[in-house]
C-alpha cells in the first residue's frame, strides 16, 4: 500500500485546524461562521481520509469527538495529588467565622487588617473530573472517584466538544493536570429527556445524574450523542512550566490555553464582598443555563493557601457556601385530586412539610395518574422533592427501601370531587375531566366567560373582570343565574352606576334570542368550536335533538369523529349538565330552531373559505356565519387547500398568500351577489 502524499497530509492538517476553529467559535463564542452544511463537509471529510489512512488518525483529531467501540470495563487511575472535598458554610455568620480562622492561621507577617483576596466562582452540581495533558495533547480523563483513585473515562471525555483534545499558545507545561466540574446543560438535560420519554426509553431524574451516568458509559458513542460541557475549577499536577501565583490569574491562563473557565467567576476582597457575590448569583441561579447548589471560595494566592494548609481531609483555605437545596427526602401522606378550571383533575401529593429551594413545602403536583403509575408511587411512601426556583414542587422519585407496610395504592376518583359529576376518561389520553362544565364550581368563572363571549352568547358588557365579581361575591353559580341579574344588583359592584347596570340588563335580555348554532357553541363542550356546532345546528335543527343524539348519531355527520362524538354524548348526559341548560330555556333564553339541512344539497359543502380585510356590508364573523349556512368550511389562513378567499380593503398577507397560490380571490361585491343568489339575507 502506497504512502499518503504530503498534499494529503497537509490537507488533513489544514481540515483539522478549520474544524477546531469553527469549533471554538460554535462552543465557546456561540458565534458560528459558516452554516451546518459547510461544518458537516469539512468533517465528513476529515473522516474519509482518517479511514482511508488509519495511521494518520491521531488522539488530538477532531474525530475523536464522535466516540468509538464500547470498552469491557474501566481502568483505575491514581491521582498522583489527591482530589480533596471542601467544607461547608451556609451562613453569612459561618462564612464570617471561616474568615476568622484563616486570618488566624496565617504567619503573623500578615496584616489581620487587611482584607484577603478570594477568588469566587459558581458551584457547579456535577461531576468532578481530572484531564492530564502532557505536551499539550490531551492523554487522560479520570473520575474524582474517592479522591485518592478514580476511573480512566478518557474515551468519553474525548467526545465533549469543550474539552480541547490539545491546548492552544505558548508556555505550555511539559505535563498539567486541569480539575473541572463537567455538566449536563438544563435545557439540553430537558431535550434529551423528552426524545427518551417518546421513545418510551429510561428518563434521568435530574442534570447531575445524567452527567454521571453519561461519563460512566463504556459505549463512547452514547457520550458523544449527549450535551455535556465543562467548566475547569484548579489544576493539580504541573511540570516543566510555572503558573501564575494566583488562582485567578490561573483562570487567566487557562482561558489562554482553550480551556473552559466559569465566566460568572470573580475576585473579592473580603468576606462581605464575598457573601455579596453569592447573593447575587443566587438570585440568578435559575436564569443559568446550568445547574449549582452554591458557591466555592478560595483565598487566592497559591502561598498563602500552602501556608493555610489542611484538615484531614479538606483544605483551610476554601470553603463552599452552599444554596438552600433543591432536592430533598420527605414522606407523601396523602393524594388529592384538583379541579382545574378548564375540568382537568388532576393529583396532588400532599407532603410532610420541608424546607426545599429556600422554602417550607408541604404541597407537590403529580400531573396525571400516568405519572403516578411511572413513579410506583404509593401513600407513605418516602420521595425525593425537587423545586428550583419559582417552579412548583414535583415529586422527582421514589426511595423504594423506605417504603412502609402500609403504604396505600393511589386511586383515582369515579366522581368529580367538586361537583360529583361524571369524570371522562379517553383512551390514548393521560388526562381526567370532569363533565359537568356547566354545573361544576371549580369551573364556574370560565363556563360564564366563554358563554358571554362575542362568537357565543355576545352580552355586551359582561367582561372577564366583572365576571370574577360575580363569582366571587357568589351572584352567580351558573351561567343561568346571568339571566337572574338586575340593575340594583349590578349597580352595586365596583366601577358600575346605574346607567351602564341598565346597558348590561339590556344586554343580557337581547341575548335570550340566539341561533342554536352560537347557543351550542356558548355551552362550552370540550372540543366543538363555532364550525362544529354549526353542523350540530344544522344536521339536528332543534336543541332536543342535538341532546337526544347518541354517538352512532354524531359521527354520522361530517368532520366529527368518534372522540367529538363521545364528548358531545358525555356533555349531554350529565345531569348536572341539563339541569343547567333547562334553567336558561325557562329564563326564557330561545335557541332558534331551523330545519335540518341536507348538507350535501348546500352549494359551497365541501369548500374552505377565507374572510380577510374589512368588509363594509358586515363584519367577518357574521360573513363566516352566512358562509356556514351555504355549507363552507370557514379557515383563519390561506393554504393550497383553500377554495376561495374573501378579500376587503385592507387585506394584506392573506391576500398575498392566495395570489402566490394561485387561490380563487372575489370581493365583497361579489359575495354579496352570491348571497343574494341563494336566498341568504344581507
Amino acid at each position: 500500500m502506497t504512502a499518503p502524499s504530503k498534499a494529503l497530509i497537509r490537507e488533513l492538517g489544514d481540515l483539522r485546524r478549520q474544524i477546531e476553529h469553527h469549533n471554538r467559535l460554535y462552543y465557546r463564542h456561540d458565534s458560528p461562521e459558516i452554516p451546518d452544511q459547510e461544518y458537516d463537509r469539512l468533517f465528513d471529510r476529515l473522516l474519509e481520509i482518517e479511514r482511508e489512512w488509519p495511521e494518520l488518525a491521531t488522539p488530538d483529531s477532531p474525530s475523536q469527538r464522535i466516540g468509538s467501540e464500547p470498552l469491557s470495563g474501566f481502568v483505575q487511575v491514581t491521582h498522583e495529588i489527591p482530589m480533596l472535598s471542601l467544607d461547608k458554610v451556609t451562613s453569612e455568620a459561618e462564612l464570617t467565622r471561616f474568615e476568622s480562622r484563616i486570618q488566624k492561621r496565617l504567619d503573623s507577617q500578615n496584616d489581620n487588617d487587611t482584607a484577603l483576596e478570594y477568588s469566587c466562582e459558581p458551584k457547579i452540581d456535577g461531576v468532578a473530573v481530572s484531564l492530564l495533558y502532557e505536551d499539550g495533547l490531551l492523554v487522560r480523563g479520570a473520575t474524582r472517584g474517592d479522591g485518592t483513585s478514580g476511573e480512566d473515562i478518557t474515551h468519553n471525555v474525548r467526545t465533549i466538544d469543550e474539552i480541547p483534545l490539545r491546548l492552544e499558545g505558548t508556555g505550555l507545561p511539559k505535563r498539567l493536570e486541569v480539575r473541572g466540574e463537567v455538566y449536563m446543560t438544563k435545557s439540553g438535560f430537558a431535550k434529551m429527556n423528552a426524545a427518551a420519554e417518546k421513545a418510551g426509553e429510561k428518563v434521568f431524574v435530574n442534570p447531575r445524574n445524567a452527567a454521571a451516568g453519561t461519563l460512566r458509559q463504556l459505549d463512547s458513542r452514547i457520550t458523544a450523542r449527549r450535551p455535556l460541557k465543562m467548566f475547569c475549577y484548579s489544576y493539580g499536577l504541573v511540570e516543566g512550566a510555572s503558573l501564575p501565583d494566583t488562582l485567578s490569574g490561573v483562570f487567566e491562563k487557562f482561558a489562554g490555553w482553550g480551556l473552559p473557565v466559569n465566566p460568572d467567576r470573580k475576585s473579592c476582597r473580603g468576606v462581605a464582598a464575598c457573601y455579596a457575590y453569592c447573593e447575587k448569583l443566587l438570585g440568578k441561579r435559575n436564569d443559568l443555563d446550568y445547574e449549582i447548589d452554591g458557591v466555592v471560595i478560595k483565598v487566592d494566592r497559591f502561598d498563602l493557601q500552602d501556608e493555610l494548609g489542611m484538615n484531614a481531609r479538606t483544605p483551610r483555605w476554601a470553603m463552599a457556601y452552599k444554596f438552600p437545596a433543591e432536592e430533598v427526602a420527605t414522606v407523601l401522606n396523602a393524594v388529592e385530586f384538583q379541579v382545574g378550571r378548564t375540568g382537568t383533575i388532576t393529583p396532588v401529593a400532599r407532603l410532610e412539610p420541608v424546607f426545599v429551594g429556600g422554602v417550607t413545602v408541604s404541597n407537590a403536583t403529580l400531573h396525571n395518574m400516568d405519572e403516578v403509575a411511572r413513579l410506583g408511587l404509593k401513600i407513605g411512601d418516602a420521595v425525593i422533592i425537587r423545586r428550583a426556583g419559582d417552579v412548583i414542587p414535583k415529586i422527582v422519585s421514589v426511595i423504594p427501601d423506605r417504603r412502609p407496610q402500609q403504604a396505600r395504592i393511589i386511586e383515582a376518583p369515579s366522581s368529580c370531587p367538586v361537583c360529583g359529576s361524571d369524570i371522562e376518561h379517553i383512551e390514548d389520553e393521560v388526562l381526567m375531566r370532569c363533565t359537568g362544565g356547566l354545573f361544576c364550581r371549580a369551573q364556574r368563572t370560565q363556563s360564564i366567560i366563554h358563554f358571554a363571549s362575542r362568537a357565543a352568547m355576545d352580552i355586551d358588557g359582561l367582561g372577564v373582570k366583572l365576571i370574577e365579581q360575580l363569582v366571587d361575591q357568589e351572584l352567580v353559580s351558573s351561567v343561568a343565574d346571568i339571566y337572574g341579574l338586575d340593575v340594583a344588583t349590578l349597580a352595586g359592584l365596583e366601577r358600575m352606576g346605574e346607567k351602564s347596570a341598565g346597558n348590561l340588563v339590556a344586554a343580557i335580555g337581547k341575548s335570550k334570542q340566539v341561533t342554536l348554532a352560537r347557543f351550542l357553541f356558548a355551552l362550552g363542550i370540550r372540543e366543538v368550536g363555532e364550525a362544529t356546532a354549526h353542523a350540530l345546528a344544522t344536521h339536528f335543527g332543534t336543541l332536543a335533538a342535538v341532546m337526544s343524539a347518541t354517538e352512532e348519531d354524531l359521527v354520522a355527520i361530517p368532520d366529527i369523529g368518534h372522540v367529538m362524538a363521545h364528548h358531545i354524548s358525555a356533555f349531554f348526559t350529565e345531569e348536572h349538565n341539563r339541569t343547567v341548560i333547562q334553567a336558561l330555556l325557562d329564563a326564557g333564553v330561545v335557541p332558534a330552531e331551523t330545519t335540518p339541512v341536507n348538507r350535501d344539497a348546500l352549494p359551497l359543502n365541501g369548500q374552505t373559505w377565507v374572510v380577510t380585510g374589512t368588509l363594509e356590508a358586515m363584519g367577518r364573523s357574521e360573513a363566516k356565519e352566512k358562509l356556514q349556512k351555504l355549507g363552507a368550511k370557514v379557515a383563519g389562513s390561506v393554504s393550497k387547500n383553500t377554495d376561495c378567499v374573501i378579500a376587503g380593503p385592507g387585506a394584506g398577507s392573506k391576500l398575498d398568500k392566495a395570489e402566490e397560490l394561485g387561490v380563487r380571490v372575489i370581493d365583497e361585491s361579489a359575495f354579496l351577489s352570491l348571497l343574494k343568489q341563494h336566498d341568504i339575507p344581507v
